[in-house]
């Protein structure tokens, strides 16, 4: 058998990592690929490329001829996480978890067409198939559940969002970088209520199936308010809004729209929306993207 391709993007995703547990899974990957499609009797169809940089995804046919994908998330809380999330979820509204091997952290998930987003629809019928298949997300967690709440997910920011603010042309941004650091001192102390959540739902995360309409997949679960998911989705495809006439008035609307269509308060989707516009906008600052980092902090400004 030849050996397993490791997409160069999580080769590059992790080539800075010390030398340590996470190094020694990336050397390990492509024979503990090939040991649990033996374990599991699966058939290897292709590895998903590009792919993405926290983990490797193949696409692989099971003893009957059923189609699957298996996952090999990089390990740590993160993949457990995942793991726990999709078990609790059970197919309900996102892709079904068929097994799960706790030694090697495989996951053996049902497969979606992942050519096919909610990105592929226009965006008034992309949004309210978002918001169609968020709302079944939004469950009580599990008791002993393993997930960060809101609060733990965001503390590093306080520091983070302050030094990366601070220099360069973002200093520019300060005001709303203080704003964004406000809001997230004041939402979580009144949390209106703790669901599970997908913590990274936007379009290109919800995909076509056959057994639904459309699935999502790659969470990043926490606990928390529904605001705080569903202003990742206010993000979306911030570049055509910026491009079209009136874009403040269309993002305003915008989170008005969903906020109403999902019940959450328009306020605090308001402000956990302006509040990660600038989180991913000086992230992109700090990694040398200066266009969508000006985009995105612009976005917050109209907010």
């Amino acid at each position: 058998m030849a050996r397993v391709p490791v997409p160069k993007r999580l080769l590059d995703a992790l080539s800075d990592d010390p030398p340590g547990a996470v190094r020694t899974w990336l050397d390990a990957l492509p024979e503990t690929v090939e040991r649990q499609l033996a374990a599991w009797e699966l058939t290897l169809e292709r590895v998903s490329t590009p792919g993405g940089r926290r983990g490797l995804v193949a696409l692989v046919r099971q003893a009957d001829g059923t189609p699957a994908a298996l996952k090999f998330p990089v390990p740590g809380p993160d993949a457990e996480c995942e793991r726990a999330a999709l078990a609790h979820w059970d197919g309900w509204g996102a892709a079904q978890l068929l097994r799960a091997d706790p030694d090697t952290g495989a996951l053996l998930i049902e497969r979606l067409h992942g050519t096919v987003s909610l990105r592929s629809l226009p965006e008034a019928k992309a949004l309210l198939e978002a918001a169609g298949t968020v709302r079944r997300l939004w469950v009580a967690p599990p008791e002993g559940h393993p997930f960060a709440s809101i609060t733990g997910r965001t503390e590093e920011d306080r520091e983070v969002l302050r030094m990366l603010g601070a220099g360069g042309w973002t200093a520019e941004a300060r005001p709303l970088t203080e704003e964004a650091l406000e809001l997230r001192e004041a939402l979580p102390a009144e949390p209106p209520e703790e669901v599970l959540l997908h913590g990274d739902f936007r379009q290109g995360k919800v995909l076509a199936g056959e057994r639904a309409p459309w699935l999502a997949v790659g969470p990043a679960p926490l606990v928390g308010e529904r605001a705080y998911d569903l202003a990742r989705l206010v993000l979306d495809r911030y570049e055509d809004l910026a491009a079209g006439p009136g874009p403040a008035a269309a993002a305003r609307r915008r989170v008005a729209k969903l906020a109403d269509s999902l019940d959450v308060d328009r306020d605090r989707l308001r402000g956990w929306s302006l509040y990660r516009a600038v989180e991913a906008g000086l992230r992109h600052a700090a990694a040398g993207d200066r266009r969508r980092a000006e985009l995105l902090l612009e976005f917050a400004g109209w907010l």
